[in-house]
């Protein structure tokens, strides 16, 4: 069955603890968090004092994308800050295997994040040592942008990449994910929908979190 993961991102940061807990509440399985510098993207999201915040309240899986530059200087503040999956973009890791490797050893679980431009095979030497891959279906930086249609064939690459190489490796898509979409989805191999404006500008977050899990 899918994994949903609601974006904090898109919660209300006035009341956050209500946002929180209503992820706590319903039938998502992970915490999605968008950590950004406004150099590697054109936006600041959140720094650590408000992590430290979702962590007391998060009672599930807290999925942190880090969309930085020089990821692997923050390696343990995430970690102390209740990271269980961390993901780093592979146009900002110019040691990729290196970082990967770090993650681990802190007892994270490691993922890679990609950029709508990049290709599929630049992961073909690495595949084995990701734990989730976050394939970008809009530009990075903003939410409620427009889903790019590539995101399909990219997914039935990874898909392709991640069995011929015997990978447990999962599949998260993050970007203008919709009730209308998910279907097509999971058809083509995702096993992670990240959903931010389509939960939290609902009129029930909740019955939406059960509806995409209904999928």
């Amino acid at each position: 069955m899918v994994l949903i993961a609601p974006s904090v991102l898109s919660a209300d940061f006035g009341n956050l603890q209500k946002d929180l807990e209503m992820i706590n509440q319903s039938q998502a399985d992970w915490f999605h968090i968008d950590v950004m510098d406004g150099v590697f993207v054109p936006n600041i999201s959140f720094g650590f004092p408000i992590l430290n915040t979702i962590n007391k309240v998060a009672s599930k899986t807290k999925d942190v994308h880090l969309m930085i530059e020089k990821p692997e200087r923050y390696f343990q503040e995430f970690k102390d800050a209740g990271a269980d999956i961390l993901s780093v973009h592979y146009e900002a890791s110019t040691h990729l295997h290196r970082s990967l490797q770090a993650i681990k050893k802190l007892e994270m679980k490691a993922g890679v994040a990609l950029n709508p431009h990049t290709s599929i095979s630049v992961l073909e030497e690495i595949i084995q040592d990701i734990d989730l891959v976050v394939i970008m279906s809009v530009n990075p930086g903003f939410g409620g942008q427009k889903f790019i249609e590539h995101t399909y064939a990219k997914i039935q690459k990874l898909k392709e990449l991640i069995l011929k190489r015997n990978a447990s490796t999962l599949i998260e898509i993050d970007g203008g994910v919709t009730l209308e979409n998910a279907s097509k989805l999971i058809t083509f191999g995702a096993d992670v929908l990240v959903a931010g404006n389509t939960v939290f500008g609902s009129n029930n977050p909740r019955e939406t979190i059960a509806q995409l899990k209904q999928i």
